[in-house]
């Protein structure tokens, strides 16, 4: 990422322009402070909705974090990168629709996609032979129709989902949920660098706290990432998932932020699961046949 400068958005000139290598390494110390969640991050920006992360910050420590993040990315071979912060640049003002909005996100690719039509495909990692034919199925049908496909890079539907719409010939978004230069799973390291170079990845992961610390405390921003996946597209199709799935995540945040969810008829003839009669109760949409998502997304 070279040293650009953002004018701040809907605040007329640039009289004091943002700087994404600036508010990066403030993201970063905001993370390496004691208990720091999603949650209370984003209660601080809610009490001051104009700051940006370097508002809260020492600017000694913001230089020092910064370039270790950058040394980490350049460690991971991630040579080219950037940045969206929120009140600069192409932010999407929709990402505001989240319970907890993410100030910063880095990226890979082209980040113009996130303008587009696009939908999000997910559902359980250990995805039968049936819920990945249905997740093809649907990306195909989608790209054919315009949507940028959107998914989360994990095993099962996720996979099928990215990879039909690559095969399709059309576009697709992946939000990971670890730093840029992870690959989770290892196994689609290739597909993962594929969506950097060709479509676009974007994570909301701060290196440091990840470099920081366990595998399992690790694993929470992956239920987190898909909450920022359900605001950045207009709708969430769930081809199949558990009761315990992280998929319920999306599911939960898709009616929170008004988008709509979609939930596939098989899931609901399942009689070792509850949540899709308990989700369609408040308001998602069952589909029996491919109509009922054409006629809801318009």
């Amino acid at each position: 990422m070279n040293d650009m400068r953002f004018a701040p958005s809907g605040r007329g000139p640039a009289i004091a322009p943002i700087s994404p290598g600036k508010e990066m390494g403030a993201y970063e110390c905001l993370w390496l402070e004691d208990r720091a969640t999603f949650k209370t991050i984003a209660d601080r920006f809610k009490a001051d909705p104009t700051a940006l992360p370097s508002d809260f910050v020492e600017p000694s420590k913001v230089e020092d974090a910064a370039r270790s993040a950058f040394e980490i990315l350049r460690s991971k071979g991630v040579k080219k990168f950037g940045v969206r912060v929120n009140h600069a640049g192409d932010y999407p003002p929709k990402l505001r629709d989240a319970r907890h909005p993410v100030e910063l996100l880095y990226f890979q690719g082209a980040w113009e996609l996130t303008e587009t039509r696009s939908v999000a495909i997910v559902g359980s990692r250990k995805a039968s032979d049936e819920g990945r034919e249905r997740a093809t199925r649907i990306a195909n049908a989608l790209v054919n129709r315009g949507f940028t496909i959107v998914s989360g890079l994990a095993e099962g539907i996720d996979t099928a989902a990215h990879t039909a719409a690559i095969e399709a010939g059309g576009q697709t978004i992946a939000v990971i949920g670890t730093p840029l230069g992870e690959f989770y799973p290892k196994s689609n390291r290739d597909l993962q660098e594929r969506i950097a170079r060709d479509f676009l990845v974007i994570s909301q992961v701060p290196i440091l706290r990840y470099k920081a610390q366990a595998v399992p405390q690790n694993r929470l921003f992956f239920p987190e990432r898909n909450v920022t996946m359900s605001a950045l597209t207009e709708a969430t199709i769930i081809v199949e998932a558990s009761d315990t799935s992280g998929t319920l995540t999306q599911a939960r945040a898709a009616l929170h932020q008004g988008r709509k969810l979609f939930i596939l008829d098989p899931c609901f003839e399942r009689t070792d699961i509850t949540w899709p009669r308990r989700f369609q109760d408040l308001g998602a949409i069952r589909v029996r046949s491919p109509a009922d998502i054409w006629s809801a997304l318009g």
